[in-house]
């Protein structure tokens, strides 16, 4: 496994595999790795024949009062499970060698970004979706592999390749979640005890939200309201949304014909968690 901090050696290792007929690639990573991350490794490598992974907290996705500071970090760590699964490439580059000077030309994409998580968490895609471009422009990959944890994320990535020609495939991983039901997220290390026992409500709620499905509710107002009821359950969980929305375009759905997503923001004492459900739709 080859590690490096530095654009260039990237470039010339992937200039290099493709002259070699490899097909690259990539997963897209903050780094502090837990098994949904290796699962979209894993996935990777099914769909490549080199796997590179970029490790790296994006300055320029957090607002002023997020956990930019305070986000969880091990290298050592993360370097050593990547290289248990078999990864060929990772980059794990300094804020320096990423934002060299001042960052004046940013990639943004309109209307998708303004709901959801973006509703509460103003400019947090135009972040991220710059440095998705900077990643693939830097690795020029064929696929790349994102989770359905983020599902927002990857509808504005999805737009993004689409919109801007990038030729690169986006693959949809799903959610990965711990035996009690808790969609895996580096950000659940900051829960004390009674906090993750009160954060198995996002996924209970989403639970009722299939049952109700998969009898045959289709109205999406009366699915918020369960999904909401139930949230309101836990004394720790303060609601910050509850959505029905097409996974593709992010539309409000009133009526839910062929496929939906419900998706959920909570703070959990002061940690905010996300989890969806999607609907009619297999990955």
């Amino acid at each position: 496994m080859i590690v490096t901090d530095k654009i260039s050696n990237v470039r010339n290792i992937i200039k290099e595999q493709k002259l070699s007929g490899k097909k690259i690639g990539l997963v897209p990573t903050m780094g502090y790795l837990h098994e949904g991350h290796l699962s979209l490794v894993r996935i990777a490598k099914k769909h490549s024949d080199f796997v590179a992974v970029s490790i790296f907290v994006n300055p320029i996705q957090f607002g002023p009062n997020e956990d930019f500071d305070r986000y969880p970090r091990d290298l050592e760590r993360d370097l050593k499970l990547l290289e248990k699964e078999g990864c060929d490439l990772v980059f794990a580059p300094s804020v320096e060698e990423m934002y060299p000077s001042e960052l004046l030309t940013t990639v943004n994409v309109d209307k998708i970004t303004e709901k959801l998580c973006g509703a509460f968490r103003p400019g947090h895609f135009k972040g991220v979706t710059t440095v998705v471009a900077k990643l693939f422009n830097i690795f020029t990959p064929d696929i790349a592999v994102f989770g359905q944890k983020d599902a927002q994320q990857v509808a504005v990535i999805k737009k993004m390749v689409e919109d801007l020609n990038f030729p690169v495939e986006i693959i949809k991983a799903p959610i990965v979640r711990e035996s009690d039901g808790l969609a895996m997220s580096s950000r659940n290390v900051y829960l004390n005890p009674e906090e993750r026992k009160a954060a198995l409500i996002l996924s209970k709620s989403l639970k009722e939200a299939e049952k109700l499905l998969l009898n045959g509710e289709r109205n999406a107002n009366t699915i918020i309201k369960k999904v909401n009821e139930v949230l309101n359950s836990e004394p720790l969980c303060k609601v910050q949304y509850v959505s029905c929305v097409h996974p593709d375009t992010l539309e409000d759905l009133t009526y839910i014909k062929d496929k939906a997503l419900i998706a959920i923001a909570c703070f959990i004492g002061t940690t905010r968690l996300i989890d969806n459900l999607l609907w009619g739709e297999n990955i």
